[in-house]
């Protein structure tokens, strides 16, 4: 689309602030494409926002997850609680491991998952919790993090969503769990392709840096200076390039302006849609939140959404239920809050590049259309 169409016909979109041609460009003329000391100094920069001792890059958000959960040991026979309500990609690297998912409720507010939803789920078998932090939102599982502590059960956080958001006074990544953030297109902080774990312990970091270099322990240097090197177990094509890493290099210090641009843009849709009777803004708790959704709840959402479309406004919806999938029939069950919120979600444009007045059209369309605005 040309800069004259409205932003607002647009679902999501990258934003880029013009330094990162220029670093992608720096590495091109450098010829070293793969994983470099570029990646290295990515991982640095962003463990150091982080506030944690070490940030572990691979290839995508998908790659960040199966590697968190062979690092936890998650194997054939085990069971991960996730919430149905998220990106089939959390569910996929679950099977990747060979585990199975225990789909559970979510809390119809927030679409995230509650403490006593996991505990009511927890089996012989669970070995792990992965919290989805739907729209950005951190999940507070500390209520029963002894139990999980004393049945070995890890917390995994799948943090797409939620790159610089906020868990208490700490930002998401560094409050002890495993936690895997996405850096794909349209993530607050994008690298075009890429994601980052965030591992418990020095020896977590390890392994998950073998699992992402196929099993070789060596580093590139060390493989450029001698003869051999070593495999020493199963793993994966997940390196993060030199390519991708620059352009989150070049996005990360500038992180400040997406956090305040993207919960004004939120806010400005609370303040929009305060009075529209039927419509239910989906609360990402905006204060401490980078907001990476903007999601109501809507009677009739089908007919909503084809009329949005119609009108020129780019509605989505995050996401299908996975247990209603048909790859995933064989683990399905009851979540009665989860089909219903699953038949009324819509998601509204949301992105960097809108604009205030891009907000209030789509708030007004949407009031129009679904009769609340009469």
């Amino acid at each position: 689309m040309n800069s004259s169409t409205p932003e607002y016909r647009r679902n999501a979109t990258p934003f880029l602030y013009g330094q990162e041609a220029n670093a992608v460009a720096c590495v091109l003329e450098a010829g070293q494409y793969g994983h470099t000391e570029v990646t290295e100094e990515f991982e640095q920069k962003v463990a150091a926002f982080l506030g944690v001792p070490d940030a572990v890059a691979v290839a995508s958000g998908t790659a960040a997850m199966h590697t968190a959960l062979l690092a936890a040991g998650i194997g054939p026979g085990h069971e991960v609680v996730v919430p149905s309500l998220t990106f089939c990609a959390t569910i996929q690297a679950i099977l990747a491991c060979g585990a199975a998912p225990h789909f559970i409720e979510i809390n119809p507010g927030t679409l995230c998952i509650e403490p006593d939803a996991v505990a009511e789920a927890i089996t012989p078998a669970t070995r792990a919790v992965m919290p989805v932090l739907f729209g950005g939102r951190a999940i507070d599982l500390s209520g029963i993090r002894s139990t999980l502590d004393q049945q070995g059960i890890v917390v995994i956080e799948d943090a797409a969503h939620a790159f610089g958001s906020y868990s208490g006074p700490a930002r998401v990544g560094s409050t002890g769990d495993l936690t895997c953030f996405s850096f794909g297109p349209v993530k607050n902080l994008t690298c075009g392709q890429g994601g980052m774990v965030i591992p418990r312990t020095p020896e977590e970091a390890v392994t998950i840096r073998r699992l992402r270099l196929l099993g070789v322990v060596a580093s590139q240097a060390e493989r450029q200076t001698a003869t051999s090197y070593r495999v020493e177990g199963f793993g994966l094509r997940y390196q993060l390039s030199s390519i991708n890493a620059a352009i989150g290099l070049a996005q990360l210090p500038r992180f400040k302006s997406t956090e305040v641009k993207r919960q004004e843009l939120w806010r400005t849709y609370r303040a929009a849609l305060r009075c529209a009777e039927g419509v239910t803004l989906v609360d990402v708790d905006v204060d401490h939140t980078v907001p990476h959704l903007c999601v109501v709840r809507v009677a009739d959402r089908d007919a909503v959404f084809r009329r949005m479309l119609a009108a020129g406004i780019a509605v989505g919806v995050h996401y299908p239920p996975n247990h209603l999938q048909p790859a995933f029939a064989q683990w399905r069950r009851s979540l009665p809050i989860t089909e219903q919120v699953g038949e009324e979600i819509l998601s509204l444009p949301f992105h960097q590049q809108m604009t205030e007045d891009d907000v209030h059209h789509v708030a007004a369309a949407l009031k129009c259309v679904t009769g609340s605005g009469r």
